[in-house]
């Protein structure tokens, strides 16, 4: 078993909720842990890079695309309730939608819905990026719903590392790396609240009202520079509306890039740069994105 359970030249914008992205030399998408261990050990002994993608919301691939082995975890999905009375618990494995997650807390009425109505992606996303939310809510961030996570070493290796050996911060999760994360535990207390379903409608009909969730983006772009809000930063330099090629800085929301149809990736990359300029020119604060940029650009 070599290289040919692989796809080739596989193009990477099917993969990214902004359906931006040039092409994988090496394409994959194993459905089980044993199936991504499996791609792992070939890409290593074939000595190939390997480029982890989640549901792709919360990345700008290059037009090139990427060489090596991309490995895509949107079919790694499952979740395997944990026995607990004081708690609600499960495991969910890496791609699972985080829309998976709410459905199960929505039943439960626990708070952690309120949070995940907000989040595009998948689980194993949600843990890289620590994806939270503006409003503020109890949780508000991923970091806060994470029991332990599971990670895939480079020698094949499975390791559960506990929360309290993880290092979250604002959209960043330190302390599982090197390796691939497989799954995590999530957990919250098994405390009922009658009011939730009627909170997370408000709080999407909100988000529907200010984000421009009708038209491909990834999201937030820039993370807020606290005290300040990237968007509102942006609206002040008048730049809400401006377009290059398909892409466009959203007219609802100044921190969403949108594609309006056939957006390439360097079109968004100089809107990025362009809000970054002007920000940093005008206001004199520095933005600094959000997304992961993969892949070469032209």
């Amino acid at each position: 078993m070599g290289l040919e359970i692989f796809e080739k030249d596989v193009p990477l914008s099917k993969h990214t909720s902004w359906l931006i992205g040039g092409p994988a030399e090496y394409f994959v998408q194993p459905k089980s842990i044993e199936e991504l261990q499996t791609a792992q050990n070939i890409a290593r002994s074939e000595h190939l890079s390997i480029t982890v993608l989640g549901g792709g919301s919360n990345v700008l691939i290059g037009d090139m695309g990427i060489k090596g082995l991309v490995i895509c975890l949107s079919k790694l999905t499952g979740i395997e309730i944990v026995e607990d009375h004081r708690k609600f618990s499960f495991w969910a494995l890496a791609g699972t939608a985080k829309s998976e997650l709410l459905k199960l807390f929505l039943k439960k009425k626990l708070e952690p819905a309120c949070l995940l109505a907000g989040l595009p992606g998948q689980v194993g996303g949600g843990v890289v990026m620590n994806a939270g939310v503006s409003e503020k809510i109890k949780p508000r961030e991923f970091g806060e719903i994470v029991k332990s996570v599971e990670v895939l070493r480079e020698n094949g290796d499975l390791k559960i590392i506990e929360k309290e050996r993880l290092h979250w911060e604002y959209r960043n999760c330190q302390g599982w790396k090197p390796g691939i994360i497989t799954r995590a535990l999530i957990e919250w207390d098994n405390v009922p609240n009658e009011d939730v379903l009627t909170r997370v409608k408000a709080l999407n009909q909100n988000r529907l009202k200010l984000q421009p969730l009708e038209w491909p983006s990834c999201g937030s772009v820039f993370v807020n520079p606290l005290p300040h809000h990237s968007g509102q930063l942006i609206e002040s330099v008048k730049l809400k509306g401006t377009k290059k090629g398909g892409a466009q800085i959203s007219e609802k929301h100044g921190n969403f890039i949108v594609n309006t149809g056939g957006a390439t990736a360097a079109d968004v990359k100089y809107l990025m740069e362009l809000c970054q300029k002007k920000v940093k020119e005008i206001c004199g604060v520095e933005l600094t994105t959000e997304v992961i940029h993969l892949g070469k650009f032209k």
